[in-house]
């Protein structure tokens, strides 16, 4: 192979200079003879393209336009981009979408080219909550939980749930999604695990108030509440295994990959670091992450990259990188420009993270690589600012819960088209 490269150096060079110039008939013939070439050749010479390139070369022949298509050419180009898909670990969160697609829209994402819409309003004001599996939207509203499908093509949501999840007696705090059940904690102190496949549910009592946060790993569950206690529990039985007392609020918890341990965000209202780490089999305090914090600077949410990577964000302005290995320092942040509170981060495994701010539903786009904002979109008309509660994105389209609408951002919208 090296040799055949070697000996390939002028023709990619005269291909280089002609896609550079325009020179549509050297593309032409230089491209019918890239198509002679074995399979493991050319994708070792596409490995060297650009984006635009690509695009360009597979508009020339149809054999090109089918082996530049493959995922396998574009892959470590999605790689370098926004919200692909295509993890840091390498793992393909969308292998139903062609790659070429995805790099599209990316692009989208980068430059922040959205339409805009709002797909649900209510009347009343609430706290709700979001997760998405495929193509469903579950949202809260109250005391329920209402499951929405999602328009494959146009990432649109039906008016209407195609399934109800009730139960609490008071306003649903939190839920959090597995492939087999659906689970959420209430202002009414109670949890319950609803069945994804039959219509059955069971409660989980212990808590004395609200349920603030939990999350759900391999019949693991761990939750947190304004009772300032965090509690274990497991889908075998309705009462909890452990009770941890966390002397202040709990706002936020996750599981580690590993399910080994999970983290605790408190409200910082006492003299205890808000973000512990916690062993599962001893209930036993780990180690603390960071030295310093302001009183109140609460932590409201959190979310893992990796069994090492934290992501937390909350009431001091910042979105902070933890490395758990290094407990003492967040390695990388991010500040929310105006100093609002942030009430929901998401990232995309990558490079992009998504915020949600507390004052007038503003949402922000950020690239890990870059310290300031990349694009920010102000959600909330009303004369009254409401946060951005949670939100929840896909390959192409962002959904935002404020506390009488929800807001949908579709980046597929007049997609930038590379000639």
């Amino acid at each position: 192979m090296e040799y055949c490269l070697l000996s390939l150096t002028p023709v990619l060079t005269n291909y280089y200079r002609s896609v550079r110039g325009g020179s549509s008939g050297a593309v032409r013939a230089l491209a019918m003879l890239l198509s002679q070439l074995p399979e493991d050749v050319l994708y070792h010479i596409l490995s060297y393209l650009d984006y635009k390139s690509l695009s360009r070369l597979c508009q020339v022949c149809k054999t090109i336009y089918h082996f530049v298509n493959r995922d396998a050419v574009w892959r470590t180009i999605a790689k370098e981009f926004l919200n692909t898909g295509i993890t840091r670990s390498g793992t393909d969160i969308y292998p139903h979408i062609p790659l070429k697609d995805r790099v599209k829209i990316a692009q989208n994402w980068y430059d922040g080219v959205c339409k805009r819409a709002i797909p649900l309003k209510w009347k009343t004001k609430l706290l709700p909550w979001l997760q998405m599996d495929r193509d469903t939207l579950f949202l809260s509203q109250a005391a329920d939980i209402g499951a929405y499908h999602l328009r494959q093509d146009s990432g649109r949501l039906q008016h209407k749930p195609f399934e109800i999840y009730s139960g609490h007696e008071g306003d649903v705090c939190r839920f959090v999604l597995t492939d087999s059940h659906l689970i959420s904690g209430g202002s009414d102190g109670k949890i319950l695990v609803h069945s994804r496949r039959r219509n059955m549910s069971m409660e989980l009592s212990g808590h004395n108030q609200e349920v603030n946060c939990l999350d759900s790993k391999d019949g693991l569950i761990i939750s947190g509440s304004r009772d300032r206690t965090t509690r274990i529990w497991t889908l075998t039985s309705s009462c909890p295994r452990d009770t941890i007392p966390m002397y202040d609020r709990v706002w936020s918890v996750a599981i580690s990959p590993t399910l080994s341990s999970f983290v605790t965000g408190t409200a910082c209202c006492e003299n205890l670091s808000p973000l512990r780490i916690w062993d599962v089999k001893r209930s036993e305090c780990v180690c603390s992450l960071g030295t310093q914090f302001r009183r109140g600077a609460g932590v409201l949410d959190m979310v893992f990259e990796s069994p090492f990577q934290l992501f937390t964000c909350g009431y001091d302005t910042f979105i902070r990188l933890w490395d758990l290995r290094l407990p003492r320092k967040c390695v990388m942040e991010w500040e929310e420009p105006h100093d609002s509170a942030l009430y929901c981060i998401q990232t995309d495994g990558n490079h992009m993270i998504a915020s949600g701010s507390s004052y007038y539903g503003v949402v922000r786009l950020w690239d890990k690589r870059q310290t300031e904002c990349l694009q920010f979109f102000q959600l909330s008309t009303d004369p009254v600012s409401s946060p951005v509660y949670c939100l929840r994105f896909s390959s192409s389209h962002l959904y935002a819960a404020l506390a009488t609408t929800l807001h949908s951002l579709d980046f597929s919208q007049n997609p930038v088209y590379i000639r």
